[in-house]
């Protein structure tokens, strides 16, 4: 079985889209594969809730109670560690982790750390990109799924959605439709992986 950890921060709406469309696409059976873990760097993520619910094992880690970005990734990789092996390597999701990442951690998951952004990457990598695509005068924007590297937002894109930018749109109101497409892109591409890798 190919375990997925999915890693969050908060509400943990994309991976609970990952969760039900698991579910719903029967990937245990299709490409064994399962989610078998969610964890959170904050102790209140509204998304543990719903994952232990669905009967996943949920796990939190603080960032607060390491000293350096370096030993929490170490932590980290050790908790991910106890859904890995050499002959099913665990596929690790960012859904809302509110994290940047070593490269040491960012090179151990390599070619299985995914993750989603809510910009048409390579525009808007990092924080306020709704804002920053309001500001710029875009027309679109959109969501990118994607293999993480050591370089923020900038790994090889497995999916993009687009969504137009309105007139009158706030921040808000255009996060809250490129979100709607977030739950759609991530599972597809996240079934397109299982496919290569099965």
């Amino acid at each position: 079985m190919k375990n997925i950890v999915i890693l969050i921060s908060g509400g943990g709406s994309n991976m609970a889209a990952i969760v039900n469309a698991a579910q719903r696409g029967r990937w245990a059976d299709h490409y064994g594969a399962r989610v078998a873990a969610v964890i959170s760097n904050k102790a209140d993520a509204k998304g543990l809730e719903f994952a232990s619910a669905q009967g996943i094992v949920t796990e939190v880690l603080d960032h607060k109670d390491y000293p350096s970005r370096e030993a929490f990734d170490a932590a980290l990789a050790q908790l991910i560690d106890r859904y890995d092996s050499p002959e099913q390597p665990v596929l690790v999701l960012l859904a809302g982790f509110m994290r940047i990442l070593t490269p040491a951690f960012v090179n151990r998951y390599a070619g299985r750390l995914v993750n989603i952004h809510p910009s048409l990457l390579p525009a808007f990598a990092g924080l306020h990109t709704h804002q920053r695509a309001i500001e710029a005068g875009c027309q679109v924007a959109g969501a990118t799924v994607h293999l993480v590297t050591a370089e923020l937002d900038h790994g090889p894109i497995l999916a993009q959605a687009v969504v137009p930018v309105l007139p009158g749109d706030t921040a808000d109101t255009l996060a809250a439709r490129v979100l709607t497409q977030e739950h759609l892109l991530y599972p597809q591409a996240v079934t397109g992986l299982l496919q290569k890798l099965a």
